[in-house]
């Protein structure tokens, strides 16, 4: 049988279905088994606290009152602390299946969590043009234990991580086709990421400028040049279609509340509301892990503080740690309360410490909170105590945890490997990861929740690593397919 057209098959992605039964049966069983891993987990560590009744309550009150507005002693108050992308997915979760069930919209999450699987896989299949890099993608993601957990819970991890993976098929699929689904599909895939989290609209940043450089002429087989107006046409209706729903939020923050808010607040406050950048500058001093961020980064304002829950690297010398010590003590006097004034302190003390080591401020810690964020066992959502590397404390959960960094690495390593292979598209994902760190550097208490959105990068680009290591050969039915663009 003579192998079909390049313009035939470009027209008709959906050939690369036509594939041995083994192939087809491998796809379902990782489903399956990517199904039965999320459902163990989704009934086992289900947890709705937090963040999750806070968006909770700005879905119940958009349901019940018609207010994007959270409750206070009785009484509504507008906000704006967070994007409306999450809780307008909660609200309509409960419109469907009743107001606070929040088992609902977990189950939703498994949905998605396997969809962006299969976006994945989808997207290794146009970059590689390779049948085997697919299925291991496919694997990949259904097996990883680090994405599956977070659909137990009502955050916005899960459709982020939807969003990242169809942008990213929708980008490879629009390179092969200029056509308007594809076109359209990244515009909701980027959008609804930056309103789930502001972050989120680094995936528009760092994708948009190759839809904009596709080369759709191939797709009906002659060469046009690189900057194809019929592309950018639709590109330029996307666009302005992004940024309709910015457009109505900023509006909607500068009506209610008299700022220009396009997004969301750095720390999530309300305008009046304090900040504490003495305090918050203090932190980026000496902060490096999740430890520090649960056990004193999260508990001021309004909880008990231990000054010997500080690490030795927050003090430089036995003046600065009285100093901490007194302002720990005036903060307790307060009523664990922060003032201007004691903010004041611990932003002398800030600057006082970055006067005396500015390279440990400036490069040191923001590196070492984004290899804490990157390489630390993502044990956080697992009923694991934050000191799991004790062996004497608890020998089971410190192998386990063990074992999850290792897994974690060998992801990581596997995607660099990938990455080094240069697969379509491979310099456009490392301007993404160059662009996640950079951001990631700011933060001045490291969680490594904050790296999920590396994964569905990461899954096509191990299975591009794995496929070149294991499946060296192309068969004969993969040779006939189009080749890269």
């Amino acid at each position: 049988m003579e192998p079909a057209s390049l313009s035939q098959l470009t027209r008709h992605p959906r050939a690369f279905l036509r594939t041995p039964l083994h192939s087809l049966v491998s796809a379902l069983l990782a489903v399956a088994a990517g199904l039965a891993l999320r459902v163990w987990m989704l009934l086992k560590f289900f947890e709705v606290s937090g963040d999750s009744q806070l968006y909770g309550a700005m879905a119940k009150n958009l349901i019940l009152h018609g207010q994007y507005a959270l409750d206070s002693n009785g009484v509504l108050h507008s906000t704006l602390i967070r994007l409306p992308g999450y809780p307008l997915f909660l609200a309509a979760c409960f419109r469907l299946f009743g107001v606070e069930n929040y088992f609902a919209p977990a189950c939703v999450q498994v949905a998605l969590d396997l969809g962006a699987c299969m976006l994945a896989a989808r997207f290794a299949w146009r970059i590689t043009h390779r049948m085997a890099a697919a299925q291991a993608t496919l694997w990949l993601a259904c097996l990883c234990p680090f994405t599956a957990i977070f659909c137990a819970f009502p955050l916005t991890e899960t459709p982020t991580i939807f969003s990242i993976a169809l942008a990213l098929w929708a980008l490879a699929r629009f390179q092969d086709r200029g056509d308007w689904f594809s076109a359209l599909a990244f515009t909701f895939a980027v959008t609804w990421a930056a309103l789930l989290r502001p972050d989120g609209a680094l995936v528009g940043i760092a994708f948009a400028v190759p839809m904009a450089l596709t080369d759709a002429g191939r797709v009906s087989g002659k060469r046009l040049l690189l900057f194809n107006t019929a592309p950018l046409r639709k590109l330029l209706v996307c666009l302005l279609l992004a940024l309709v729903p910015f457009a109505g939020w900023t509006y909607r923050n500068w009506h209610a509340f008299h700022v220009v808010q396009p997004l969301a607040p750095r720390y999530a406050t309300d305008p009046g509301e304090p900040t504490w950048p003495g305090f918050q500058r203090w932190t980026k001093t000496w902060c490096l892990d999740f430890v520090s961020t649960f056990q004193v980064y999260w508990n001021m304002p309004g909880a008990p503080l231990d000054i010997q829950k500080l690490p030795a690297r927050a003090f430089d010398d036995l003046a600065q740690r009285d100093q901490t010590t007194q302002l720990f003590a005036q903060y307790e006097d307060n009523g664990e309360e922060l003032s201007p004034a004691i903010d004041a302190g611990f932003a002398q003390l800030a600057s006082q410490r970055i006067a005396d080591d500015p390279l440990r401020y400036y490069v040191l810690l923001p590196v070492g909170r984004v290899a804490d964020m990157l390489f630390r066992p993502r044990v956080e959502n697992l009923p694991i105590d934050l000191d799991w590397w004790v062996y004497g404390h608890h020998w089971a959960e410190t192998r386990f945890s063990w074992f999850y960094a290792a897994l974690n690495a060998l992801y990581l390593l596997l995607a660099a490997i990938g990455l080094c292979l240069r697969p379509r598209l491979w310099g456009w994902m490392l301007l993404y990861f160059i662009l996640r760190c950079a951001l990631l550097a700011t933060i001045e208490a490291p969680e490594a929740r904050y790296t999920i959105e590396f994964f569905p990068v990461i899954f096509p680009l191990a299975a591009v690593a794995l496929t070149r290591l294991f499946f060296k050969k192309q068969t004969a039915q993969e040779a006939t397919l189009p080749g890269r663009n």
